[in-house]
């Protein structure tokens, strides 16, 4: 904001710099705007505007800014099958993505989801693309283990060629005290989620360094968790996981930026997904557990899966193309309280 003294701004102006000291009421006739008079203009109802097209969450203008366009990315989205990482597959399809990689722990998981959102495309609820102008594939891959990881990234590259954007949706969360938390349980939580994160950026890395792909986007999925301490449930392991996810991709970011590649975090905050409302269902515990938590939002409310749409295919595609390291937060308010 500019700072002001009295009542003229720091940044601005006097008339009598700008004119050679002429009155601040005189109008210079070369800047002088013009506007057509009313016969010039179309009759109404002949004004047409932008085309509308048919989306996932309703109508919506064809007529957008193009460097959010998915068109001619190569996509992967590992924890693909369901979940926000569906979602947000969907999303990158919805938003012009033709080569998509669903990547999942389940190989028929995978390939059913890939299925149903190739039908759903090319339905009429998602737009009614042309039949075969959207290849969806599904393909297993246990993010934890990396030759897993390795061999996923392989086939992928062998459908579609190198990836160009890839979201690392896989996670794992659960509930424990810190003094009771199970250390087999541990070892997994950390293995998918921080391990995962790794070994599927390096991949994704690997694969658009050797193929001279500039411009990739690499998105890891963090949480709000990893910037603040959730109450009243136990989940330090979790939290933990989280904030290294973030840091992992901020470090990652600036190892990476020479190559072109850009590293980012999403982190949402409390989502009223299937899960979470069949949790909130349960019993009055969960009842309770939803008011405690939707009184600490500033905007009075859980999200929905649907609002991390956007925010994925910002950071997907060639409009976030000068932000990297960034952690994105949607979190209705929370951490900012």
């Amino acid at each position: 904001m500019a700072a002001s003294y009295g009542r003229v701004s720091a940044f601005s102006t006097s008339s009598h710099v700008l004119a050679g000291k002429k009155s601040a009421n005189a109008i210079d006739e070369s800047e002088r705007r013009t506007f057509p008079s009313s016969s010039n203009l179309p009759p109404a109802g002949e004004s047409k505007g932008p085309e509308y097209i048919q989306g996932d969450e309703g109508s919506h203008g064809a007529r957008t800014l193009k460097s959010f366009s998915m068109a001619g990315k190569v996509c992967v989205v590992t924890g693909g099958a369901r979940g926000l990482g569906n979602l947000m597959a969907r999303a990158l399809v919805e938003s012009g993505c033709d080569k998509l990689a669903i990547l999942d722990l389940d190989q028929d998981d995978a390939s059913g989801s890939a299925k149903a959102m190739t039908e759903w495309i090319e339905g009429e609820e998602g737009g009614g693309v042309k039949a075969g102008t959207v290849d969806i594939r599904g393909f297993k891959c246990d993010v934890s283990n990396e030759d897993s990881v390795k061999k996923a990234f392989e086939e992928v590259k062998s459908a579609f060629g190198a990836p160009t954007t890839v979201v690392n949706s896989a996670g794992i969360v659960e509930n424990f005290p810190a003094l009771e938390y199970p250390t087999d349980r541990l070892q997994k939580l950390y293995a998918i989620n921080v391990f995962g994160s790794h070994y599927v950026s390096r991949e994704a890395a690997k694969h658009m360094i050797s193929s001279s792909i500039t411009g990739g986007s690499i998105i890891l999925v963090a949480s709000m968790s990893g910037s603040i301490v959730n109450i009243p449930q136990p989940q330090a392991p979790y939290n933990a996981s989280k904030a290294a996810v973030k840091h992992l991709g901020a470090c990652l970011a600036v190892e990476w930026a020479k190559h072109g590649i850009r590293v980012n975090t999403l982190s949402p905050g409390y989502m009223l997904t299937s899960l979470t409302q069949q949790m909130f269902d349960r019993n009055a515990e969960g009842k309770q557990l939803r008011k405690t938590w939707e009184g600490m939002i500033p905007m009075g409310k859980m999200g929905m899966p649907e609002d991390l749409k956007g925010a994925a295919v910002y950071l997907a595609s060639d409009a976030s193309r000068y932000t990297t390291g960034s952690d994105l937060i949607v979190d209705g308010g929370y951490t900012s309280t």
